[in-house]
């Protein structure tokens, strides 16, 4: 089976570690297996940490610094371009949607696939959430 190639918001990743029950948990559960590429760049990468690193969340450097390390050696470095025209509601979101489309992403994993919706322009990116990415795993395992 291929892997498939991703990029998880920083909100999934986060929810995954907090908890493996429900969708991201399991999302997070295959990334730790192997079976997901994730797709990153020093801005996603920097963004991980930061947000991993909050107090409330309550993660310790050891299980912060294993997270990253799991990224770093599964995923694959992207160097993303600028959309052209593409605006997002939130701008800090837009380093996702560049480095999916620049690393051509199966999907793009977020709890708020409303903020890829965009205010201007257009992409070509899956932009799917954590319980349409499990479905659509599930779907494909009862093909086989």
């Amino acid at each position: 089976m291929r892997r498939l190639v991703l990029v998880l918001d920083t909100n999934v990743l986060v929810s995954g570690n907090l908890s493996r029950l429900g969708p991201p948990g399991r999302i997070v559960d295959l990334l730790n297996d192997g079976a997901l590429v994730p797709l990153y760049d020093s801005r996603i990468l920097a963004e991980y940490e930061t947000v991993l690193c909050r107090p409330r969340f309550r993660f310790t450097e050891a299980v912060v610094a294993a997270v990253m390390e799991n990224i770093r050696l599964s995923g694959i470095a992207t160097t993303a371009r600028r959309l052209p025209g593409v605006m997002l509601p939130d701008s800090t979101d837009l380093p996702f949607l560049e480095v999916a489309a620049a690393g051509a992403a199966d999907y793009l994993v977020t709890g708020n696939t409303s903020h890829y919706i965009p205010t201007h322009g257009s992409h070509s990116v899956a932009v799917v959430s954590p319980r349409q990415y499990v479905d659509r795993l599930d779907q494909e395992s009862e093909r086989r």
